[in-house]
């Protein structure tokens, strides 16, 4: 099964997994998180994968998580308002998102826990 990776083309940490994915031979399909989006079947995944976590979804270190004030209004979201934004907003995504089929799926790059999951 294909993996699919989400990226941003300016996340330097975007560029270092694509890297470490050709580097390792892994074959990947790339999209732009930016022109699309995760879906929320897709995002629904991730959740069911990463044990319900909503805030693992959420990449609370930019600009929009901090302009839309989610840091306090994450806990109060549903999952269906949550997803919402995540699908409809790419900079709101935790990037790399990295997903196989419906039962894998890793948020961020850290090479250590890729190699482990991948290789």
């Amino acid at each position: 099964m294909i993996i699919t990776v989400y990226t941003h083309p300016r996340c330097s940490t975007c560029r270092d997994a694509v890297s470490w994915l050709r580097a390792h031979k892994i074959a990947f399909a790339e999209i732009s998180i930016l022109d699309t989006p995760p879906t929320k079947a897709e995002l629904r995944a991730m959740l069911r994968i990463h044990g319900g976590e909503m805030r693992r979804l959420f990449n609370t270190s930019g600009m929009d998580y901090r302009a839309l004030g989610l840091k306090d209004r994450l806990p109060e979201l549903g999952e269906a308002e949550a997803l919402a934004l995540l699908s409809s907003n790419g900079m709101l995504v935790k990037r790399p998102f990295l997903l196989r089929g419906t039962t894998f799926g890793l948020l961020g790059f850290k090479p250590e826990a890729w190699a482990k999951a991948l290789v």
